[in-house]
């Protein structure tokens, strides 16, 4: 079949040769001028097989209530009239219970160890090399009561076989040693050891150059205008070159809706109500100047929300999460949280040197990506995944494989579909 993906971010490059390898004629349309140029540029690195949990989850809503009023707030919120943010924001706190929580992190954490596979079979396939490490995630408690909230953390690992491990504070120094020089601010922690980590925009661009090499095509600098739907068939996609008012159409059997955040506003028009709303990340990427008081692999700041990954000869700081709308400001209080959040656990390094980055994590209020088929016949979504896009890529793309291709996945995707929203 011919068939268009939508969006050439982490996503849709994966999905794109997923489909190729399939046999389909495969065109990719984006925006940008490059493959993960927008939220897969510079993510916080983390591919989180392990440590993979809804936002929405038991007495978040009493800790935003707190965040809110902290100076390092994992945690920003910027109100306005705005429905589909209202509407976002709404169904998250409707999904707050521990029957919702444990439902949502079960789908999560079986996609994300379907892509753990995925991603180690297209690594061996490939021969991609993206600073890629496997030495787990560290999720870091400050404080006891961090440490004992675990629980309903370890209670769903456990329950889906996820491999873990609980440290104390010598464990912690253990797994990463760099914390010794702190370790008085630590009292535990959570180990997710089959996690690793990657730089994104390495990996997508890598991954582009072997799409192209199967035939996919790239048609960078194109703006999406709309959806070609004709008698309940998407037929193709309508667009516009960079500076050209003329639009055109492209045909298509299929079309993969991979947009992220944006992809909401292209379906609004027919009838799909999707609720993906965006929430604003931040990133730091600092050169590594010793060492030996970088972290080895990812240690999650639980307390701030903010992961702090080694990428080969740097440091990515990312987190937080601001729901202020499609906004694309560098707000330099969000600076100053990432900033204190590596330099207490890792002190020594020169964030002076720092490049300060955002970016639209495509959020769905119970944290489940949205992948699968529509109402219109052969349109297909792939997005949603929030702040997980990056670990659950591979296997989100051969989902969307299987299933453009009319073949049954390899695990049920079923509560994955857009139609679980009713």
């Amino acid at each position: 079949m011919k068939v268009i993906v939508l969006g050439a971010g982490i996503l849709g490059v994966t999905s794109a040769y997923q489909l190729a390898k399939s046999g389909h004629e495969v065109t990719v349309v984006d925006r940008q001028p490059g493959p993960a140029l927008e939220t897969s540029f510079a993510n916080a690195g983390e591919v989180s097989f392990g440590y993979c949990s809804p936002w929405a989850a038991p007495g978040i809503p009493m800790k935003a209530m707190k965040w809110l009023f902290m100076k390092h707030a994992p945690l920003i919120l910027r109100p306005k009239l705005d429905l589909a943010m209202l509407s976002w924001m709404a169904r998250m706190l409707s999904n707050c219970t521990s029957e919702r929580y444990a439902i949502n992190k079960s789908r999560m954490l079986r996609l994300a160890d379907y892509s753990r596979i995925a991603l180690a079979e297209l690594r061996t396939e490939t021969g991609i090399a993206y600073d890629e490490r496997m030495q787990g995630t560290l999720q870091l408690f400050r404080t006891q009561q961090q440490l004992d909230a675990s629980a309903k953390d370890v209670k769903a690992l456990a329950a889906d076989g996820i491999p873990y491990e609980v440290l104390d504070r010598d464990g912690c120094i253990r797994v990463e040693p760099a914390l010794r020089h702190v370790r008085d601010k630590i009292v535990g922690g959570l180990l997710t050891p089959k996690d690793e980590t990657g730089d994104c925009f390495k990996f997508t661009n890598a991954l582009a150059a072997k799409a192209e090499a199967l035939g996919v095509r790239f048609a960078y600098g194109t703006t999406i205008k709309a959806l070609d739907v004709e008698a309940g068939r998407v037929r193709g996609v309508i667009t516009a070159r960079d500076g050209d008012r003329e639009r055109e159409r492209m045909s298509a059997d299929a079309v993969v809706v991979a947009l992220g955040s944006y992809s909401p506003l292209l379906l609004k028009p027919f009838g799909i109500s999707l609720p993906v709303y965006p929430v604003k990340g931040y990133s730091l990427t600092i050169p590594i100047t010793d060492a030996a008081r970088a972290p080895e692999s990812t240690v999650m700041d639980e307390t701030y929300k903010i992961a702090i990954t080694r990428l080969g000869d740097r440091i990515r700081v990312g987190g937080m999460a601001e729901i202020s709308g499609y906004t694309n400001d560098l707000g330099l209080a969000r600076r100053s949280t990432l900033e204190h959040s590596v330099t207490e656990l890792f002190p020594g390094g020169d964030v002076s040197k720092a490049s300060f980055w955002c970016g639209l994590r495509p959020m769905t209020p119970d944290g489940t990506p949205v992948i699968g088929p529509t109402r219109i016949a052969g349109l297909f979504l792939n997005t949603g995944h929030g702040t997980l896009g990056w670990t659950m890529s591979t296997g989100s793309a051969r989902l969307i494989g299987d299933l453009v291709s009319g073949r049954t996945p390899e695990i049920d995707a079923k509560d994955l579909a857009v139609s679980r929203y009713g």
